[in-house]
């Protein structure tokens, strides 16, 4: 029996053996001598890894200047090893583990050079399967010592070393569910003292040479563009829409306005100084995160990357705006209006590009290769994310050419039971599918308010209101009332709508224009005045500034109103769900109508419970047909009768 007093003996015996072997890199008299002390191979490997764990221990107490070459040399002589079969093939990444832990960030950035050069051995059959975990958690821990604004190139070769060691399709590189870094807030002054206004009036009079008026209004608008692209989905909102689209507007027109102009273009011509000023303007600063103080803007707007990195977040933001997502909502769909503003955004937003030097017009073709590189991925992912493998070439035969391959159907009674326990309706065709379960009651459907054409009674005869005033000096035969299709209109409009209509009068009508002469001049004195138009008219016309800011933060305040105002499935119900239905989750999402790709994301999550608490928070928030009722059904479908009684206690 291999007790432990054997096991010690082994391991001093081996770490001799190591030390002795590694001064000559032989492995033939190592694996020589081990065997014959040990012929188990059960009970070798283990004393031959701790025996190396105690060589490097060996090695880094004799190292002080921490010499990355011998590191290296151990390193390899480890894997010859693992290639022998004599250790665990685990054990070189894990010797890796604990020489980053024991050195200084200076001295790991170094020995990182070795293991991005020998990428070619990590994803080897032998070491991949037992490395890639140990190699993952190796890069998380660099990552989380490292400083994201200093160290930030040693930061990005980790990430690029991990996206060339794991394949394309590895679930844990892959934002599956098309999530937002909310986390990454740009704060910057939200307000300004009556001091600081006045000490900035009168250095911007004494400025006389800016291009453009930098003020706190532009700085405001510019700084909350971070806030949108922080989180694209905003967009989707009709109130946050206006407050984008018109901040993005202003800012835009002030790049437009601040041209910049080629640093080569102001060389002397004297070989010396040309040589140093073109060694000036071939060098490139980058910032992970840029300043936020008012008094930087005007610096930062005469800088040519700075601009180029606003204009790529703009395009960025663009493309998302306009693709087809898989995880994205139903609702989050452009208008026909906002897709031209976007169309038409974008083409300014090159020729901005282009005109930013140095090489702006090179620079706008990159960016156009790089984004629609983009879209390919996109469709990627929303496929599945399916491997990236050649297909098997089969040898031409005769079997083979007549052989015709079988496709399996599933039932059309299946396809239509299955969308009926989720609440839907199989229509036979994708597209019918989709459009019937927009609203599968045609009733409500017929009355929804989109369906409405009517034009109100305002808006249609709102040019033959102001044709009726004597200062418009319109012409009798000129007049939208003399119009029979107006006048046919007319008259079904206002039997539809106005009051005035079936009121019994004392005079018979003559003409037609002549009643509807009458009734617009009703309709005006009954179309209400806004506030808007009475301060109009009384001279009291608040600044631009004012109504631009009260209209933000008022329209922010009214939809975050209306949305918490409709009824959904609370948290906290969710969380008493997800204790009762934690063994049985997976039926319930198949169900739901996840697919597989769906279901194996959430079982990345440690515990049932969390996996079912995942699941239903994202079907109560992305689904439209997420209601308790519809929750109900398909919980008695499945013979659910606790998840029921919970689901009954928590709604009554």
């Amino acid at each position: 029996m291999f007790t432990m007093s054997s096991f010690e003996t082994l391991r001093k015996d081996y770490s001799k053996y190591v030390q002795q072997c590694l001064k000559t890199s032989d492995i033939a008299t190592f694996q020589k001598q081990c065997t014959e002390q040990c012929a188990n191979d059960k009970d070798r490997k283990p004393a031959i890894d701790q025996a190396l764990r105690d060589t490097l221990v060996t090695i880094l107490s004799n190292n002080a200047n921490n010499n990355t070459q011998a590191l290296e040399t151990y390193i390899k002589f480890c894997i010859e090893l693992c290639r022998k079969d004599l250790a665990t093939t685990s054990i070189p990444v894990m010797l890796l583990s604990d020489m980053f832990d024991a050195m200084t960030l200076d001295h790991c950035e170094e020995l990182f050079t070795y293991v991005e050069n020998n990428v070619a051995i990590w994803k080897e059959d032998l070491f991949f399967g037992a490395c890639k975990n140990n190699l993952l958690r190796m890069c998380n821990d660099l990552l989380r010592r490292l400083s994201r604004s200093q160290q930030t190139v040693f930061c990005g070769r980790i990430l690029l070393f991990l996206a060339k060691f794991f394949p394309f399709s590895e679930r844990s590189g892959l934002n599956i569910v098309s999530e937002f870094n909310l986390e990454n807030v740009t704060e910057f002054g939200t307000e300004k003292s009556e001091e600081e206004v006045a000490q900035q009036m009168e250095t911007d009079e004494e400025k006389v040479d800016i291009k453009i008026s930098i003020d706190y209004n532009l700085y405001r608008k510019f700084w909350a563009l971070q806030d949108f692209f922080r989180n694209p989905n905003q967009c989707y909102n009709k109130m946050h829409w206006k407050i984008f689209s018109t901040h993005a507007t202003n800012v835009l027109s002030a790049f437009a306005s601040f041209k910049l102009e080629d640093q080569k273009d102001c060389i002397i011509d004297h070989s010396k100084l040309e040589l140093s000023m073109e060694g000036l303007c071939k060098e490139s600063h980058y910032f992970a995160k840029y300043l936020t103080n008012e008094k930087l803007l005007e610096l930062q707007l005469s800088d040519s990357n700075f601009r180029r990195y606003v204009l790529l977040q703009f395009l960025i933001l663009f493309q998302y705006l306009n693709s087809t997502v898989k995880f994205k909502s139903e609702t989050h769909e452009l208008k026909t209006d906002q897709v031209e503003w976007v169309t038409a955004t974008t083409e300014q937003v090159y020729t901005l590009l282009t005109e930013t030097p140095p090489d702006g017009s090179v620079f706008a073709e990159s960016v156009k290769h790089i984004l629609k590189r983009e879209e390919f991925w996109n469709a990627w992912k929303n496929e599945g994310c399916p491997a990236f493998k050649k297909p098997a070439v089969e040898p031409i035969s005769e079997t083979n050419e007549t052989r015709k391959p079988k496709r399996l159907k599933r039932r059309i009674g299946d396809m239509i039971r299955d969308a009926q326990v989720v609440g839907k309706y199989y229509m036979g065709n994708p597209e019918l599918t989709k459009l019937w379960n927009l609203c599968p009651n045609n009733l409500e459907a017929c009355k929804s308010k989109d369906r409405d054409f009517l034009p109100s009674l305002e808006i249609y005869f709102e040019e033959a209101i102001e044709q009726l005033d004597p200062v418009a000096g319109i012409e009798e035969e000129y007049k939208k009332v003399n119009d029979g299709n107006f006048g046919w209109r007319a008259l079904r409009l206002l039997a539809k709508r106005s009051p005035h209509f079936f009121v019994h009068g004392n005079y018979p009508i003559n003409k037609l224009p002549e009643y509807l002469e009458i009734m617009i001049k009703k309709i005006a004195k009954d179309r209400p005045q806004t506030q808007m138009d009475m301060k109009q008219e009384a001279g009291e016309t608040p600044p631009p500034e004012q109504i631009d800011q009260d209209f933000s933060e008022e329209t922010l305040k009214q939809d975050s109103e209306t949305i918490e105002s409709k009824p959904k499935i609370s948290r906290e119900l969710v969380e008493k769900l997800a204790e009762v239905l934690k063994k049985n989750w997976e039926k319930l999402a198949v169900k739901l109508g996840y697919t597989d790709d769906e279901i194996f994301f959430f079982a990345k999550k440690q515990t049932p419970y969390e996996q079912c608490q995942e699941m239903l928070i994202i079907w109560t928030e992305e689904d439209p047909d997420a209601s308790i009722e519809n929750l109900k059904s398909i919980l008695h479908n499945l013979n659910y009768t606790e998840a029921l009684e919970v689901l009954n206690t928590n709604t009554l």
